[in-house]
């Protein structure tokens, strides 16, 4: 049975590593449900959060795929209960002078920031669980979703772990 999965990848920062990752996805025809990286507190260093739909023999083998890529030091396989997930958005909603209100008070309700202020839309910014996203954009529909831009899950793992030795 399918269920999602959230990986967390330690590469080399070199280029082209992204591109190797998601060419292993593409010839195995394995969905990236979203992904996100950037350079770690070693800036040798790129931590990738991948997050993919699978069951577990598929988890078992994109695991052991990205293992036999030369750039990848270490691939965790994080459990829900033992990790922070977060996601950050940009939503510019549509409004009128009527509904302007109503979608502040949305936006306040979910500890949104206003970044931008035009006659008939606002620009709006959350990070939090992608629960709490996906909540902030269904109430912001009703106003009208002109564009929008999510960040897809970034992760760490709780509790004490070892830094990453070269």
């Amino acid at each position: 049975m399918e269920s999602q999965h959230i990986l967390s990848v330690l590469a080399d920062n070199n280029s082209g590593v992204l591109l190797r990752i998601s060419g292993l996805f593409s010839r195995r025809g394995y969905n990236i449900a979203s992904l996100s990286a950037a350079e770690t507190e070693n800036p040798k260093v790129s931590r990738m959060t991948i997050v993919v739909n699978s069951d577990e023999d598929t988890l078992e083998q994109i695991c052991k795929q990205l293992n036999k890529l030369v750039d990848i030091k270490e691939v965790r396989v994080l459990a829900p209960d033992n990790a922070v997930c977060r996601e950050h958005i940009l939503i510019q909603a549509g409004t009128s002078p009527e509904t302007r209100s109503g979608l502040i008070e949305v936006a306040n309700l979910f500890r949104a920031n206003i970044l931008d202020t035009a006659a008939n839309s606002l620009i709006l910014e959350l990070t939090g669980s992608p629960r709490k996203i996906q909540a902030f954009v269904q109430l912001v529909e009703p106003y009208g979703i002109r564009r929008l831009v999510k960040t897809g899950v970034s992760a760490l793992e709780r509790g004490e772990i070892g830094p990453f030795e070269e």
